[in-house]
């Protein structure tokens, strides 16, 4: 990689994608004689571990949301542009952004990742996922609409299905989906409702594996099952969804089959790179991982092109023990402070060691005074794990107005047990959920 350049020229750094990783490099490159482009196809910074909250109704969107350009007003050697890349040119050094060229002279690429449904793909209408901010606003029309639903419904087969709610996937997400979901049926919603009895709710939580949170210590994820059990929450491990289908999820334990009826599917179970991976592949022959994920340097530049990083949930990590780093926010963060630092290094002739992340542990919220945290130094459960989540969730959110409005909605709902984000939205106020006996007919959309 050159960075010595004619005329002292700055040293053009592309980054594509806004998420934890490409905000960490663009900060650690806000010094010295560099001019960073900063390129999304959204205009905001997206703190996706309380996405789950937008869907379930505690916060806003705009309360885990963060404008890019406000975040680098400051940054006066930063530019943003919005739009998606869709191709990169190595030899050139080129982004093609749409009909503009995006010249470079180091590109990281920190694009995240989508879900996957294991080829499944036609279950995404059906099941959605959690990845964007229109994910949770589709689940939060999805898990308020079927309580509606089920309250102008008096046919008791019908009703069943309005409130069995299916989560697929034993990870955090689907952890704290079915935590939030469960108190929201036996207490926040328990008055509200006057046909409907909303504790006849059923909450099924499938997991493929032998446990939940299985990246924690065994001892956790059994406290952690405990606990969504006692909320309510009916827990199936072992347990592989093998269709779903007009309002029939169908699922497997050992050699037996069941069949549930569900109107509220929601996918927690798997992800795979974003498309940037596809790109990458195609234009400079790196290899990729059986769930698209790039494989990576021990530098997390790609072989062939050192001046090409991947890092956040796009990278394939494996230098460091022998295993593949997961796709959580602390390593996108460490990755791109890593590569906005060695970046500097390289332009003032040094480098640095290889890529370590540093593990500090991970934690999973519940319910209300109910959390897991599993530290390398310190294992917590109940009340001290959820104080201990919420002061980290405070701590990584990026702007200081964002902070404190989390921070009152989050006191507003503990004294008052109330969610007043629980809004039914989209382009149609309410679309009357298909039920088990009219499969066939079409949905109706009743306005405002």
């Amino acid at each position: 990689m050159s960075v010595s350049l004619e005329n002292n020229a700055p040293h053009r750094v592309v980054i594509v994608g806004g998420g934890f990783g490409g905000l960490y490099a663009a900060k650690g490159l806000n010094a010295g004689n560099v001019n960073v482009t900063l390129i999304d196809k959204r205009n905001f910074h997206l703190f996706q571990p309380l996405l789950y909250q937008v869907a379930t109704g505690t916060l806003s969107p705009s309360d885990i949301s963060a404008p890019l350009r406000s975040v680098f007003k400051k940054s006066k050697n930063t530019k943003v542009l919005l739009g998606e890349v869709s191709d990169i040119d190595p030899k050139a050094q080129q982004v093609i952004l749409g009909d503009k060229v995006v010249p470079y002279d180091t590109l990281i690429v920190a694009t995240g990742a989508n879900h996957s449904y294991f080829g499944k793909d036609h279950w995404e209408k059906v099941a959605p996922g959690l990845k964007t901010v229109e994910d949770a606003i589709e689940m939060r029309r999805r898990i308020f609409g079927a309580f509606e639903a089920a309250e102008k419904e008096t046919d008791p087969e019908k009703r069943r299905a309005f409130l069995n709610f299916v989560i697929v996937g034993g990870g955090p997400t689907g952890v704290e989906l079915a935590g939030a979901i469960a108190e929201l049926a036996y207490k926040t919603l328990k008055e509200d409702f006057r046909s409907i009895d909303t504790s006849e709710t059923r909450i099924l939580l499938l997991q493929g594996g032998p446990r939940i949170l299985p990246h924690m210590v065994p001892e956790l994820s059994a406290s952690a099952a405990v606990a969504l059990q006692k909320l309510g929450v009916e827990l199936h491990t072992h347990t592989r969804v093998t269709n779903i289908e007009g309002g029939i999820v169908t699922f497997k334990q050992g050699n037996e089959f069941t069949e549930i009826a569900s109107d509220t599917i929601l996918w927690a179970a798997g992800v795979q790179g974003s498309a940037m991976g596809k790109v990458l592949a195609e234009s400079t022959g790196v290899e990729c991982d059986y769930s698209g994920r790039v494989i990576v340097e021990p530098d997390l530049s790609i072989e062939g092109y050192d001046n090409i990083f991947v890092i956040g949930d796009l990278a394939n990590f494996s230098h460091q023990d022998s295993k593949v780093l997961p796709g959580v926010a602390p390593v996108a963060k460490q990755q791109g402070e890593y590569v906005g630092k060695l970046i500097q290094r390289r332009l003032q002739g040094k480098t640095l060691p290889q890529f370590r992340y540093n593990d500090v542990g991970s934690l999973a919220m519940i319910g209300q005074n109910l959390a897991v945290v599993d530290l390398a130094f310190l294992k917590l459960t109940g009340f001290l794990a959820w104080a201990f989540w919420l002061l980290v969730h405070i701590y990584f959110l990026i702007e200081f107005d964002t902070k404190l409005l989390v921070v009152f909605q989050w006191a507003w709902n503990y004294i008052t047990r109330n969610r007043r984000s629980r809004l039914i939205t989209g382009r149609e106020a309410f679309v009357e959920p298909k039920t088990v006996n009219d499969r066939v007919q079409e949905p109706s959309v009743t306005p405002l």
